[in-house]
């Protein structure tokens, strides 16, 4: 059975870092595994008590053992500075199953500490012809060292230490992945100790200064004789506890909860998902299993019930009718359209994640070229009179600060001039949206029309859609620009503001005007007779939208710009051998071209994928490579090499090009993370281009994100997860449909 674990953590700082620490901060999550996932939150410039607030939700093997945090004070020009660290055990983790939730002081970080990875060896005891016994010790490799270089390698040698003697290996140079394959022995005297140990340690090799540790391994003489060590051992730092600083160097709040699940081959499954299936493709009973997951689930739980069906439906290709369905629970019983999906219901909830996983592409394309500008312009912009700083505008004007007055004037005009690119970006978008976007508004459009005919709700069915795409799509991207991968930092506290009155404005166009004048910000009035000139211009946006005859071809999973090259014919010279092309993934083939409009396209059958995997940076000298191993017709394994923009966009693209292989036959249990170059591997420096890999591949690993495609698998667990935390409403519905059935009048809810 495929299992995953999931970690959700929040990060936050306390106000108590050193006054001697450069008060740029940012924060790493590294977790120190075979394959080390790492998160990077956004830097907080000159601050020493910053607030983040972001989550990460990472998909680990049961095999983690630590999950770490540093803290580093950025610098321009150098190396990170690290502040301090927090590693917690997935003992301590598991230990709290409702979750750690509190303010841990920092640790200082000890090098000799900060090792992962595992070496090969083979240990025995041999008697030779003269009676002697020799101590021999076969050190075959090591994989996923810390790299300790600039280059983001090491220079590995294996170090035997064995009653006062040392016994080393030779260096491997850059790599992460050393192969020494080498024997070494020792003599054993008679009369020696029992408790003298045999330690094998990992050390990275330096020209100049110091050894870089990089692990130990230990074994007593007992056990060695009783059970002699064979096959791969965990890395392991010197034995010494981790104190804590006692506040000094800062703390951080973090909320981290870890959740088990264990994920069951597909035919366990497969009864709940037609079922799930039926219940949106014949949808004669008011009681299915899709409403029934809206009753038994919490307010908590429902945006992840509703991720999950999202995903369900789109791999079964029904993602428009699934929507359709819970969007027409949700029209049939409000009565008053100005309420219409105003709560977080299952539908609501659905429509959001839905936009959230078809439509970034989209989004990044509509917003991004204007986020840029208000970043770099960083223009003083306020229109509330409690809040305005005329000493801000100093370096505005030589003869000295402008007046309230003329500061709402300049805001005022910087705001429409934003707003003006931002609403022209929107409303000639059409041809931009997803298809499946398109027919889902059209669908929503005449369910609420239907459902709210009369002439006075003539703009429900306007309302319903704009609700969805203004205010739970564009508003809250410009909002937090981060949190939807528009920037790589959050704003400043300048640029939120300017951020926070655009997207007001968006929410107030996207009400189509009707809240106008009703509100408590009456300071917002100047920007008014600009919102009111653009709804009409909405209105035929909307218009446009929906005029969409149906959905196009088979489920798209994934799309977007990348760079690639082939490993086949090719000098590997440089970062000049990568070429832009746009990629489409689907569940039969991953395609790509010149750009989105080019007819020809090349496309490889997802069949014939046999590894996903990263690439070591200093295979190209560049960062965020990945690489598809695929097996032609006539057996012959290619590789092609493509290079993610960031890590966030490799983590993706891993993930949904993983999930579509995981039933594939031909996945390779092994790889190289490097290249070949040179006449040999760069990672493990073998000479021969046929050479068994030497890192295991990962097909069934992912990261979480809201981008993160579809693994059916894991969504119908958590579905039947909730289903199963709510047996006891589901058997009270149960008992109430019984009696409705037999004609027994009850006074509590009766499903029919």
């Amino acid at each position: 059975n495929t299992v995953h674990i999931g970690l959700l953590c929040r990060v936050v700082i306390t106000p108590t870092l050193p006054a001697s620490v450069d008060t740029s901060l940012t924060t790493l999550g590294h977790v120190f595994l075979f394959f080390s996932p790492l998160h990077r939150t956004a830097t907080i410039w000159k601050n020493l008590n910053p607030f983040w607030g972001e989550e990460y939700t990472l998909h680990l093997p049961m095999g983690f053992h630590n999950l770490s945090f540093y803290v580093l004070d950025e610098d321009t020009i150098g190396h990170d500075d690290v502040i301090g660290k927090i590693t917690l055990s997935k003992e301590t983790i598991s230990s709290n199953p409702k979750g750690i939730d509190r303010w841990i002081n920092l640790s200082c970080v000890d090098p000799n500490e900060d090792v992962q990875g595992e070496i090969s060896l083979e240990i025995q005891i041999v008697e030779e012809e003269d009676h002697k016994r020799a101590l021999c010790c076969h050190v075959i490799e090591a994989r996923d060292l810390a790299p300790r270089d600039i280059s983001g390698t090491s220079d590995p040698f294996a170090r035997i230490l064995w009653n006062g003697q040392a016994l080393e290996t030779a260096i491997i140079k850059k790599t992460r992945f050393p192969h020494w394959d080498e024997m070494l022995e020792f003599v054993l005297e008679e009369g020696v100790a029992g408790e003298t140990p045999l330690v094998i340690e990992v050390w990275d090799w330096d020209m100049v200064g110091k050894n870089d540790f990089l692990g130990r391994v230990e074994f007593s003489l007992d056990a060695l004789q009783k059970a002699p060590p064979k096959g791969w051992y965990r890395l392991l730092p010197f034995p010494s506890a981790e104190e804590d600083a006692g506040g000094k160097l800062g703390a951080l709040r973090l909320r981290i909860r870890l959740s088990e699940d264990r994920i069951l081959p597909s035919r366990y499954y497969q009864p709940l998902v037609d079922l799930l299936v039926e219940s949106v493709l014949c949808p004669e009973d008011d009681v299915t299993p899709i409403t029934l997951l809206e009753d038994v689930c919490s307010m908590e739980s429902r945006q992840d019930v509703a991720t999950k069906l999202v995903k369900i439906f789109l791999g079964q290709g029904l993602v428009v009718p699934f929507l359709g369905c819970v969007n027409l629970c949700e029209i049939s019983r409000t009565t008053d359209p100005n309420t219409l999906f105003r709560s977080n219901s299952l539908a609501s909830k659905s429509m959001e994640q839905f936009m959230k996983v078809v439509g970034m592409p989209y989004l990044h394309e509509v917003l991004k070229s204007v986020i840029n500008r208000i970043f770099e312009e960083k223009k003083y912009v306020e229109l509330d009179p409690c809040k305005i700083e005329p000493s801000r505008t100093r370096r505005i004007s030589f003869k000295g600060s402008l007046s309230e007055a003329q500061i709402r004037e300049s805001s005022l005009e910087v705001l429409k001039g934003y707003l003006k690119d931002i609403i022209h970006g929107i409303v000639n978008s059409t041809q931009k949206c997803p298809t499946a976007m398109r027919v889902a508004f059209k669908q929503l459009h005449k369910q609420v029309a239907d459902r709210f005919p009369e002439a006075e709700n003539q703009e429900a069915k306007y309302i319903a859609i704009s609700g969805f795409i203004f205010l739970r799509f564009f508003a809250p991207a410009i909002l937090t620009p981060k949190l939807f991968n528009l920037r790589d930092q959050h704003a400043d506290t300048q640029t939120s503001r300017t951020l926070l009155l655009l997207a007001k404005a968006v929410q107030s166009i996207g009400n189509l005007g009707l809240q106008i004048g009703h509100g408590k910000e009456q300071w917002m009035e100047p920007l008014h007779p600009f919102i009111l000139a653009s709804i009409e211009r909405v209105k035929e946006f909307l218009d446009r939208l929906i005029d969409v005859d149906s959905e196009n071809g088979g489920p798209l999973i994934y799309e977007g710009y990348l760079h690639k090259r082939r490993a086949e014919g090719l000098p590997l010279v440089s970062r000049f051998t990568f070429k832009k092309r746009y990629f489409w993934l689907s569940k039969e083939s991953l395609s790509y071209s010149k750009s989105p409009e080019w007819q020809v396209r090349t496309s490889i059958p997802v069949q014939r994928i046999c590894a996903v995997e990263r690439v070591d940076e200093n295979a190209f000298q560049q960062p965020h490579v990945m690489q598809i191993t695929t097996r032609d017709a006539g057996g012959q394994v290619l590789t092609t090499y493509i290079q993610c923009k960031n890590v966030n966009e490799l983590n993706q693209w891993l993930s949904a090009i993983r999930k579509v292989t995981v039933s594939n036959d031909c996945m390779l249990p092994f790889c190289h993370p490097g290249t070949f170059r040179g006449n040999r591997w760069t990672c493990c420096l073998q000479t021969d281009r046929a050479a068994h890999g030497c890192s295991r591949t990962h097909s069934a690993v992912t990261l979480g994100d809201w981008n993160d495609p579809l693994d059916p698998d894991t969504e119908a667990q958590m579905v039947y997860k909730h289903l199963l935390l709510g047996r006891d409403k589901l058997r009270s519905v149960e008992d109430d449909l019984l009696l409705s059935i037999k004609g027994i009048s009850i006074r509590r809810t009766t499903y029919i």
